[in-house]
């Protein structure tokens, strides 16, 4: 079986995204499950609600074509050799469809966008979400030309963004994405670590710059099925693990200020025992700045009196 089949690509590029867009609002799943029977979406991306130690990172930082992300966002992505045809942009089409109708009964049911509950369509009529919340995306390496020609003339627009076109399949605006197309800049770099051009690839996997530890190992995984073989971890949860175990050989050689940069003190100080911290100080120290009834506090009236007494009479 050549190395093609054996890559899960799908679930490459959700991790891709999803270290792309930490700091944002947005949950990031792979082959998301569409129906009844089985149908598998390769990537979806939905927003969440704003947390407080969300960074929220500008427009201009993300990877073309997700600076506008909505509140749903459908990718259908077609690696290496694979055509984005006719065939592939109208089950993109059908995707959209059945998740309008899920993500609308969840909403409807007042359940979380991310929840993967079981849902049955309710047999009355029920309103869907307004169709501005939902985008299409056809992800593709190569430019689809044999999709274009079999499309009316006019389907296919340039965007002022190099590999970026807006792309009309039926009643449908789609936005295709064609990676090997994109501006070789460090914030495609995700894009680029799926490109089927070797230079475009390269200088992906060299200026990508992960934001956690599953983007860590994801690089890690692209540059194992680039240039060597073997087996890869499956699971969103082995690529977590993997990843720490990888960093807890890395950091290591890092010095003491490495190792620190970026943590929160207060953070670090709650790792130890505080007894053990104030025994690396002289009493002294420990006192300094402190104001005098703070320095006196808990001390024996009589221990206090009896060093007073001593002091006048040293004087």
């Amino acid at each position: 079986m050549s190395r093609e089949k054996r890559t899960p690509w799908h679930e490459l590029l959700g991790k891709a995204l999803a270290d792309a867009l930490i700091g944002l609002p947005y949950r990031v799943s792979s082959e998301e499950e569409l129906a009844l029977r089985s149908q598998r979406l390769d990537v979806l991306i939905i927003e969440q609600g704003p947390s407080p130690e969300q960074t929220i990172a500008p427009p201009e930082e993300r990877p073309d074509g997700l600076e506008d992300l909505a509140a749903h966002n459908l990718l259908s992505f077609k690696a290496g050799g694979e055509p984005f045809d006719v065939w592939a942009a109208e089950e993109l089409n059908s995707h959209y469809v059945t998740y309008r109708k899920l993500a609308s009964i969840r909403a409807l049911r007042h359940l979380p966008a991310g929840d993967e509950t079981p849902v049955a369509e309710p047999r009355k009529a029920y309103p869907l979400l307004p169709v501005e919340d939902f985008r299409s995306y056809a992800i593709a390496t190569r430019f689809p030309r044999k999709l274009v020609k079999q499309l009316p003339p006019g389907s296919c627009q340039k965007t002022a963004k190099a590999g970026i076109y807006h792309l009309r399949v039926g009643t449908r605006d789609l936005r295709l994405v064609v990676i090997n197309q994109l501006e070789l800049h460090p914030r495609n770099a995700p894009w680029g670590l799926f490109a089927t051009d070797e230079a475009h690839w390269r200088a992906a996997f060299t200026s990508y710059r992960p934001r956690s530890d599953v983007g860590t190992h994801l690089h890690n995984l692209i540059a194992h099925h680039r240039f060597g073989e073997g087996k890869m971890a499956h699971t969103y949860e082995d690529m977590k693990r993997e990843a720490r175990d990888w960093l807890k050989t890395y950091l290591p050689q890092l010095d003491p200020e490495e190792r620190l940069e970026g943590l929160d003190p207060e953070e670090v100080l709650r790792r130890f025992d505080p007894d053990e911290v104030l025994r690396r100080f002289d009493p002294e120290t420990r006192l300094k700045g402190l104001d005098p009834e703070a320095r006196l506090k808990g001390l024996d009236p009589d221990v206090i009196e009896a060093w007073l007494n001593k002091q006048r009479g040293d004087h």
